[in-house]
This record gives C-alpha cells, sequence and structure tokens, in this order.
C-alpha cells in the first residue's frame, strides 16, 4: 500500500537546508526518490515515539540521524541497568537518569540540528490526544496491551499514521496502522489476551537485537510515509522469527465493523486498563483480594520453622538465576494441575518476581477451595531489597 507522505506541506513552504545539513545529507540527496526536497520534507517532520526503551531507542537513533527535524518522546520512566541490553538510546553511567534526558542527550551527539521535545508522562486517555495532536506520524514503541490500544485509538481519532512494533523473546511483528484507507490495530486484535497471559519482556524475556530489528523497521516505514516513497506496511503484518530468520507477511484488511477505524463507534478514548482488565496490576501492594507477606516477614518465618508451603510460580530458568531456600518450584501453567499435589489443610505462600503472577496464582487457589494463601509482596525482588541482597536481580 503507498504510503501518504506529508501532502499538507507544499514544496515551497519546506524549510531549507543549511550547508551543514547539505554535507551531513549528502547519502540521502543523492537517492532520486529522495533529493534536496524530500530532505526537506524530512527536516519539516514532526514524529512521536512512544516509550524510549527496546524499541523507541533504534527508531529515535535513525530517525534523528535521517534528519527528522522534531522527534518527541514519550516516556516517564528512568535508565534501569536491566535496560541496557537492548536500549541503546542510554548508557551505564544514564543508570538512575530519566530516560528523556538520556535519550535528549544522546540523539543531540547523533545529529545536533534535530529538535528533541520531551513528554515526561504516562499516556493516558486524559493527555494522549493532547501530547499527539500536531504530530505527522506516531511510532509505537509500547509493551503493554493497554497503551497499544490507546495509541492506536488515538491515531484513528486524529487521522494519524500509527507505525506498530512488538517483541517477545524471538519474535517480532511491525505494522502500519490508521492510514486513510487501511486497518488499525482493533483490526487485527479485536480484544486483547486475558490479563497475565502474554508475560512481559522482564517475565518472558527478549534477544537483545530484536528490538533493534523491529524497531529499524518501523524508522523504515516512518521515513517512507514522511517521504511519500515505496510501499509500506499498512495492510500487511510482517512477521519475524529471529532464531531462524524467517520473514513473512500477512494481508490484514479494514474490519467494516471495527470501532475504531470502520463503524468508528468509538468517539472518543476509553479506559484502556479496564478494556484490557489490567486495572490495579500497576502495583501488587493494591492487591485487595489476595493476602500478602512481607519478605521480612517471611525470612522470619522460614527462621522459626513454621510449617507453610513455599511455592515459586515462576519458570525454571528464572529459578535458575534466583530463588528463596526451600521453595518449591510450580509455574503459573501448571497451577490448575497442581491442585491435587497440595495439602489443603496446610497455609501456602506463593511468590514470583515482583509479585504479579503469583497473585493470579492465589487467585486460583483461592477459587479451587484453598482457605490459606498469602502472597509475596514484591516478589524477589523485594526480598533482595528487604532480606538479601545478594539474591540477583533480572
Amino acid at each position: 500500500m503507498a504510503p501518504q507522505g506529508n501532502p499538507q506541506i507544499d514544496s515551497a513552504e519546506l524549510p531549507a537546508l543549511t550547508p551543514q545539513e547539505l554535507l551531513r545529507y549528502s547519502r540521502h540527496l543523492t537517492l532520486p526518490s529522495v533529493g534536496v526536497t524530500g530532505q526537506r520534507r524530512l527536516k519539516a517532520a514532526r514524529v512521536l515515539i512512544v516509550g524510549a526503551g527496546g524499541l523507541g531507542s533504534p527508531t529515535a537513533l535513525y530517525l534523528a540521524a535521517a534528519g527528522i527535524g522534531s522527534i518527541g518522546i514519550v516516556d516517564f520512566d528512568v535508565v534501569d541497568v536491566t535496560n541496557l541490553q537492548r536500549q541503546l538510546l542510554h548508557g551505564t553511567s544514564d543508570v538512575g537518569r530519566s530516560k528523556l534526558d538520556s535519550a535528549h542527550d544522546r540523539l543531540h551527539d547523533v545529529n545536533p540540528h534535530v529538535h528533541v521535545e520531551r513528554h515526561d508522562a504516562r499516556l493516558t486517555s486524559a493527555n494522549a490526544l493532547d501530547i499527539m495532536r500536531g504530530y505527522d506520524v506516531i511510532v509505537d514503541g509500547t509493551d503493554n496491551f493497554a497503551t497499544r490500544y490507546l495509541t492506536n485509538d488515538a491515531c484513528v481519532l486524529l487521522g494519524i499514521p500509527n507505525v506498530y512494533g512488538s517483541i517477545f523473546r524471538f519474535d517480532g511483528q511491525a505494522s502500519v496502522f490508521s492510514t486513510p484507507d487501511g486497518p488499525c490495530y482493533r483490526c487485527l486484535y479485536p480484544d486483547p489476551p486475558p490479563p497475565g497471559m502474554v508475560p512481559s519482556c522482564a517475565e518472558g524475556g527478549v534477544l537483545g537485537v530484536l528490538p533493534g530489528l523491529i524497531g529499524t523497521i518501523q524508522a523504515t516505514e516512518a521515513l517512507k510515509i514522511i517521504l511519500g516513497i515505496g510501499e509500506t506496511l499498512a495492510g500487511r503484518l510482517l512477521l519475524i522469527d529471529a532464531l531462524t530468520m524467517q520473514f513473512r507477511s500477512v494481508h490484514i484488511t479494514r474490519d467494516p465493523l471495527c470501532p475504531a477505524c470502520g463503524a468508528r463507534t468509538i468517539k472518543e478514548l476509553i479506559d484502556y486498563d479496564e478494556f484490557c482488565g489490567t486495572r490495579g496490576q500497576e502495583s501488587p501492594m493494591n492487591i485487595d483480594d489476595v493476602l500478602e507477606i512481607t519478605p521480612t516477614e517471611l525470612a522470619e518465618r522460614l527462621k522459626r520453622g513454621d510449617d507453610f508451603d513455599l511455592i515459586d510460580v515462576r519458570e525454571p530458568f528464572e529459578m535458575e538465576i534466583a530463588g528463596i531456600p526451600h521453595a518449591r518450584l510450580i509455574p503459573l501453567g501448571d497451577i490448575p494441575e497442581s491442585f491435587g499435589t497440595l495439602d489443603r489443610t496446610r497455609e501456602i505462600v506463593v511468590m514470583c518476581r515482583s509479585g504479579k503472577r503469583s497473585a493470579d496464582a492465589a487467585r486460583q487457589l483461592q477459587a479451587a477451595g484453598f482457605g490459606h494463601v498469602t502472597n509475596l509482596a514484591g516478589g524477589i525482588l523485594r526480598w533482595s531489597d528487604d532480606v538479601d541482597p545478594t539474591v540477583p536481580k533480572y
């Protein structure tokens, strides 16, 4: 499907290139499909990247190097050492810094001619339209379903192309949504998966180079849209298997009943945490229906030799990285099949990495009739902070 380009800007109105820019972009200027006019179009363009993480890093770096005039970034997080395996916008010296500040400095070093706009906020239904309005292209670098649906719906309402990418372990996807005649994210995924079914990168892992591969594709699509050249991924979903290095694409059509881009029954942004069933998952300490125990309290009970069953619901590879003494491994997906191996008269304490998966396991056990179930608040991460700092974090 042919890209839209940036037709609202007449070539006579495009900003001129300075002598320094003519030299910097000389390899673009010799491309017949780019040339001076195309480079001026890139300079006039405004691209918003949602997330300065694994996907946002390569996208931002290549868009800055290409000469996009204004690059906006939405993020509210700080750089963590576990980010550095894949988020190349940031370095070791940036750990603890705002990702926006780190990204600004790195992109300014890549290309001082690019203006970086920092949006220090979590993208929400209350601010998305205001933040996105005025940009030519939105690049979705998010890692959760609620923000993906939010980004999609806001793009459809504003009429802005949405360059989509997602990653998991060794697999990646990319497409372009919200074009005038193409489908949107809801046409592909009308409903979100049940909460907890798809692990996050922290829980499931991701090959560090994979977001570089997908993010570079997203940058390529954004540039083609702005330049009005080539054929974009609108109407196609690109699927990448990094283990076999196979690329294949699946045709997608607009669903005439899609509430966003088809029937257009979505007139305003909704509560996406409620839509995806993720409300209250940001902080496991807000879980009202599961009794919790702190790591310090658990350590005291283990030291006393209290009688209870400590169940670790993480995956086997996670237990190889870090564990708590006397814990028995039953991965979350195996909990229903394990009911017969558990003593219903004995107290059960469940644990995971951060307390989210174990809270889910606790609910399953309670629903199955286990009356004495307790969740380890904060999981093994908090255990490392409060009890044993020699336990590795991951």
